[in-house]
């Protein structure tokens, strides 16, 4: 397999927040990295028509992924309308056969955002049927199935509020101050958040959550994945083989466990 790792999440900035520490360890261990996303974010702004912002938001993202040397995708979906169809699933697998990654990366199938969650059916599937030869798609299949990893959903935690537990964690404080400038990359969505979300400062927001990851598990900062295991999917950890003491495996026997009644 080749050393070829994919990130495909739902919109300009989603990679930036969630793995992209991870995927900096991945290019100082050898290995080609492409970031993707559905949607051009067309509709994250106040202030811009859907054709401006999707325009400064592909720009925006083709430089955050320059910091680390990889190349920008996008599949022109768009935002709010991520669904799961014959489209979707067949621009997904045609983007995974054309790069052929050996490791995917994509959204929390729990997450605040149906976008979030569809995209992490989409990927999956795509994942699943790049090596479907009966796909209505023209570059070829190829085998086997990419190993599948999701990222955390925003905040950690699912639509109630619910704590989205990583089995795994990896170790990004060294990379920290390139995941901060590859998010910096997206200007346009300051004034965005601050007006939607009532958020500013949406780097301090994602060095937040990234202490958050790493105090939960001993080390400065981190980013919280889940490995795909379902049937056909491979089931060895490719990313501790990769990445060896950055990656810190979740133990839940460490967990709390509920009391019984008494």
């Amino acid at each position: 397999m080749g050393k070829i790792a994919l990130a495909l999440l739902s919109h300009p900035d989603d990679v930036e927040m969630m793995c992209a520490g991870t995927l900096s360890l991945l290019r100082k261990a050898g290995w080609i990295v492409h970031i993707a996303t559905m949607t051009p974010g067309d509709k994250g702004t106040a202030e811009y028509s859907r054709e401006e912002i999707s325009r400064i938001r592909r720009a925006e993202a083709a430089r955050a992924a320059e910091q680390i040397g990889a190349p920008y995708h996008c599949l022109e979906l768009e935002d709010l309308y991520i669904v799961y169809d014959r489209d979707s699933i067949n621009r997904a697998t045609a983007l995974i056969r054309s790069i052929k990654p050996s490791l995917v990366f994509t959204s929390s199938p729990n997450d605040y955002l149906v976008d979030h969650e569809l995209t992490a059916l989409i990927v999956q599937a795509a994942c699943f049927a790049s090596g479907v030869k009966n796909m209505e798609v023209d570059t070829p299949p190829f085998e086997p199935i990419p190993y599948l990893y999701y990222s955390d959903p925003m905040e950690g935690k699912d639509i109630l509020g619910k704590s989205v537990v990583p089995s795994m964690y990896v170790n990004i404080s060294g990379e920290i101050a390139v995941k901060e400038k590859m998010l910096a990359s997206h200007e346009s969505q300051r004034n965005w958040l601050l007006t939607h979300h009532k958020i500013d400062e949406y780097i301090l927001a994602m060095k937040r959550f990234s202490k958050q990851r790493g105090l939960e598990t001993g080390v400065e900062y981190a980013e919280g994945f889940r490995q795909h295991l379902g049937h056909g999917f491979p089931q060895n950890n490719i990313l501790q083989d990769i990445l060896g003491d950055f990656v810190i495996i979740k133990d839940i026997k460490d967990e709390k466990q509920p009391k019984g009644i008494h």
